[in-house]
């Protein structure tokens, strides 16, 4: 289920922590805003080993993404997004409680997969585990 297998490139300590932020679902929050060409996400979190885990997760998804190691989990959108992370520009800022994050594209079809994978974070963040299992089938 892992390298390789139906996580793509997510490693074990990877998904431990998705599973630990699905679980802590009701103590983050998540705004976000959509912007020309893309979004900005502020994620927080008013527990610091939250904090530090929302933080880490980004820094490791954005790791995948530059590696064009593609996670295959849990999202829709990320396929798009991991195939064409060459042709969006993303920037992560760290938060005193989390992590603020900028992606933006001038390709159409890539700033709608930007907007739904921040919609299906939201998701996440709203509904937790529930949100997941529905995208992971399709819903």
């Amino acid at each position: 289920m892992m390298r390789g297998g139906m996580m793509g490139s997510a490693t074990s300590a990877d998904m431990s922590l998705y599973q630990d932020l699905f679980n802590r679902h009701n103590e983050i929050r998540r705004t976000v805003v959509e912007s020309p060409g893309g979004i900005s996400t502020t994620t927080e979190s008013d527990i610091p080993a939250l904090t530090a885990q929302l933080q880490a997760h980004v820094s490791s998804m954005y790791s995948h993404l530059d590696q064009r190691a593609e996670v295959t989990c849990m999202s829709n959108s990320l396929p798009t997004l991991f195939r064409n992370a060459g042709g969006y520009k993303r920037q992560v800022a760290l938060t005193s409680k989390g992590v603020t994050v900028t992606e933006t594209s001038t390709d159409p079809a890539l700033t709608a997969a930007i907007r739904r994978h921040a919609q299906e974070v939201s998701g996440f963040v709203r509904d937790g585990m529930p949100a997941m299992m529905r995208g992971m089938m399709g819903g």
